[in-house]
């Protein structure tokens, strides 16, 4: 049995008072040997490490591991479970689930003793305003609310890493527009610029060579250096080189969810309204860094140059579809400007389209490839003109602006005699809805589905547009002005 700390401070005790090591082991129930072993450490039992060298059972593994030594050493990248796996799968063998996490602690014993070196990772001392990171981080956990709704979203997050000063902006995707929102707010904000631009190998700012290789993308060049820095990325694969931000976005968004549970809510009414919200929380964050913040900004050059538009630009010819592609994106546009060329402005959450500089409309901007925005009210006009082409229409789904829209064209198809006339009564319904209030219609189809009516276009168009009334016939009466005049006569008296 081991020696306990109670019996060796026993032990001391009686050494000290008359130094007999025999009788002071008696008094303390310990053996001779043992007391002297703990009076030249003159350590205690619990300070003293006990090194195991018998097996508490009897190692289901004897048998095959040596098989499994040779297989490691011939491959040290193989993994316990794989192994584990083979090894169940050979005949003769017996081993069973519960035996899957000690087989897995021997051969991560056999790493640390036996394996091949590791890959080691060095600390880096970050020099004060060498470099602002970015990178963009998912904020969907926050469960952010816009009036109710479920706010999809990103933030693009720039970081000093000396400092640890930091800034964020609200973003739709991991795209250069957003990153130049996100990088031009954190240099306005700091009013200074450092050495270097670093992000990982993310598309917004770097593109696949055929070499495997990445290269900068001529835009975020342009950018990067119209603010006077240098352009620096990752390894591929190496998000390690990324580390300080890597690290800072886990802890940005703990601090929004504490802040949001001391708000009491995640909901806001407006994108605007939460960004604003957000600004405040970092303000207050970074406050808590201004001694090593001044460092940084000692080490960066003023912020002498004014910030570039919030968007790319680029021009587009406007198909006999009506439509536009837009990053591997459509989009409709009005038919009036079909084989016309337009402008278009691409901003992270929009698209801004112009005809000859003048405006012409305003769309949400997709998120990801082959979607399509389809506006009905920019080719209604042609359809009620050709329904035949709305059965096998391409874009036929995103004709229902609404579910209500939906329902109603389901409930013409019950009532027609054919799929035809219920095709052309829905069109003449959004053709409706772009003359009038879609608002309107839809609360019109409402009303005839809840009362178990046709919502046929008739129908809906007595609802929608109003009867002009009847104007009565008034007698317009005739006006004795002559007591007026008796009366400004005996004024002027």
């Amino acid at each position: 049995m081991r020696a306990t700390d109670a019996q060796v401070r026993k032990l001391m005790e009686e050494l000290s008072r008359h130094g007999k090591l025999g009788l002071a082991a008696m008094r303390a129930g310990l053996h001779g040997a043992t007391a002297r072993k703990y009076r030249d450490l003159g350590k205690l039992p619990s300070e003293v490490p006990m090194k195991r060298n018998w097996k508490t059972r009897e190692d289901p593994f004897k048998e095959d591991w040596a098989l499994v030594h040779e297989m490691l050493r011939d491959a040290p990248e193989l993994e316990g479970k794989a192994l584990f796996e083979w090894l169940c799968e050979q005949p003769g063998r017996s081993y069973e689930e519960g035996q899957l996490r000690t087989f897995q602690r021997r051969v991560r014993e056999w790493r640390a003793t036996e394996g091949p070196p590791k890959e080691v990772f060095f600390a880096q001392e970050h020099r004060p305003g060498e470099a602002l990171q970015t990178d963009f981080t998912w904020a969907t956990e926050l469960d952010i609310r816009i009036k109710g709704e479920l706010f999809v979203h990103m933030l693009c997050h720039p970081v000093l890493p000396y400092s640890n000063w930091e800034w964020a902006t609200v973003c739709r995707s991991e795209s250069l527009a957003a990153l130049k929102v996100g990088i031009q707010a954190a240099l306005v904000r700091l009013g200074r610029v450092p050495e270097f631009s670093q992000t990982d190998n993310s598309t917004a700012a770097t593109h696949s060579l055929s070499s495997k290789k990445r290269a900068f993308n001529d835009n975020y060049v342009a950018l990067v250096r119209h603010f006077g820095m240098t352009p620096r990325t990752t390894g591929v694969g190496k998000k390690e080189q990324n580390g300080d931000v890597e690290a800072l976005n886990g802890a940005l968004k703990r601090r929004l969810k504490q802040h949001l549970l001391l708000r009491g809510s995640t909901d806001f009414e407006s994108v605007e309204e939460y960004e604003a919200w957000l600004h405040t929380v970092l303000v207050r964050a970074n406050s808590l860094r201004s001694r090593r913040l001044k460092d940084d900004l000692d080490g960066m050059l003023p912020l002498r140059v004014k910030c570039l538009p919030e968007y790319t630009e680029d021009e587009f010819r406007v198909s006999s579809w009506s439509t536009i592609r837009v990053e591997r994106n459509s989009y409709s546009v009005p038919s009036r400007l079909i084989d016309e060329r337009v402008r278009v402005h691409v901003y992270d959450d929009r698209l801004e389209v112009y005809y000859k500089d003048v405006p012409q409309f305003t769309t949400e901007r997709l998120v990801g490839r082959n979607g399509r925005r389809i506006d009905y009210r920019h080719i209604i006009w042609s359809l009620v003109r050709k329904p035949g082409a709305f059965p096998r229409y391409k874009y036929r789904e995103e004709l229902f602006p609404s579910l209500t829209f939906r329902k109603a064209y389901d409930a013409l198809e019950d009532a027609m005699a054919s799929e035809r006339n219920a095709d052309i009564h829905y069109l003449r319904i959004l053709h409706l809805a772009a003359t009038e209030m879609e608002c309107e219609v839809e609360a019109a189809l409402d009303l005839l589905l809840e009362a178990g009516l046709t919502p046929d276009a008739d129908a809906v168009k007595e609802l929608v547009v109003p009867h002009v009334p009847e104007l009565p016939d008034i007698p317009v009466p005739d006006v004795d002005l002559s007591g007026y005049d008796r009366l400004l006569q005996e004024v002027s008296l």
